[in-house]
């Protein structure tokens, strides 16, 4: 099998996926070459949260696995200055109204509502069945990958079916 270079992981796209308005909130996090997926549910979608998640979620992967961090312009990512200290990253917006800055993580929205349609309660939705929806969209192949998993590419292996 081929040797899936690693050299352009790293490059995430963030956002947050609402559910019902006031309620709980996805932020997702998108790795732009391997498509490779982090979410965490939160109570909302305040900028102190959000920012609190995504140190969470990227601060847990090696260093070389979180280059730089591009945001959608919405209000909960107004604690970018934080995050990019906390993680030693760079931050970088998209242009306003370009949402195709950011494709993988709109594509990879489109894939979680699959899942969450629109106006679902995400309160009503337990930590473990959005953790297997995330699991599922990771191991799931991708016609952009070779028909490898984003799992595959991000962790650099080539998982064996027997």
């Amino acid at each position: 099998g081929r040797k899936i270079r690693t050299a352009g992981l790293g490059h995430w796209e963030g956002d947050t996926v609402r559910g019902k308005t006031g309620h709980s909130a996805l932020v997702t996090l998108v790795d732009r070459k391997s498509r490779y997926l982090l979410s965490k549910r939160t109570a909302d979608a305040k900028a102190d949260t959000v920012r609190d998640v995504m140190i969470e979620l990227l601060g847990a992967l090696p260093a070389n696995r979180v280059r730089t961090v591009t945001p959608d312009r919405g209000r909960e990512f107004a604690r970018y200055r934080e995050l990019a200290e906390r993680l030693n990253t760079k931050v970088f917006f998209p242009d306003p109204h370009a949402p195709q800055q950011r494709g993988t993580n709109e594509n990879t929205n489109g894939l979680i509502r699959e899942y969450f349609p629109k106006n679902t309660d995400l309160d009503l939705q337990s930590d473990q069945e959005i953790e297997t929806y995330i699991e599922q969209l990771n191991n799931r192949p991708r016609k952009v990958l070779g028909w490898k998993t984003p799992s595959e590419v991000f962790m650099g292996k080539k998982l064996h079916l027997s």
